[in-house]
């Protein structure tokens, strides 16, 4: 099934949306405000009823919407119904407090395997570190479609053109530097240091 032509800032707001309702979850709310889940997750309110329109018809008019039943919805637009397989690549001093984060397997994610070209084992690490040259078997064997990159810049291309042959479709790089990709493969780039620098100029 074709996508709809979503836009990538609407996509990421949906996961704001998500955090927020979870939120409400944990605090037993049953039903929020498009004005209150808006200020939540600090957007208009007409961004948020425009962004969920993008997918369907939520919410009831003068009673706001149902949380467990949004966040059920946003589940599935967003593909975390299920735990989706994801690989890491590059167990550094990033890589592996990546491995251990808790994190990931509670949103929807998990750490199938992780690839290195040092596979001696991390201490307190919950996945084994196995060789680059296993990565095309698990991808395949595994279905993985997405893959952390924590290497350095100098393999960050190179890693990324081989994944992307062996069928990754999207890619979260830790490496500082802007990687190319054919189309039809995503990137969203964490780059600690533009984050900070960004930071910066609010404290001037």
């Amino acid at each position: 099934m074709t996508k709809p032509d979503i836009p990538r800032k609407t996509v990421y707001r949906l996961s704001i949306y998500q955090r927020c309702l979870q939120q409400l979850r944990v605090n037993h709310t049953e039903t929020v405000s498009s004005e209150a889940l808006a200020k939540a997750a600090g957007v208009k309110p007409s961004q948020l009823r425009k962004d969920l329109t993008h997918f369907g018809n939520f919410g009831t008019r003068g009673l706001g919407y149902n949380v467990e039943g949004l966040s059920a919805q946003l589940t599935e637009v967003l593909g975390t119904a299920r735990l989706q397989p994801v690989i890491l690549i590059g167990v550094g001093n990033l890589g592996s407090a990546l491995l251990r984060y808790a994190g990931f397997n509670k949103e929807g994610f998990e750490i199938t395997a992780a690839f290195d070209r040092d596979t001696h084992p991390r201490p307190n690490s919950p996945t084994a570190v196995l060789a680059m040259e296993e990565m095309e078997r698990v991808i395949r064997e595994h279905s993985v479609k997405m893959a952390i990159i924590a290497v350095p810049t100098s393999a960050a291309q190179g890693v990324v053109n081989e994944i992307v042959s062996y069928g990754i479709q999207a890619i979260l790089n830790f490496a500082p530097t802007v990687i190319s990709v054919p189309d039809g493969v995503w990137v969203n780039n964490v780059d600690l240091a533009v984050e900070l620098e960004n930071l910066s100029y609010f404290i001037q």
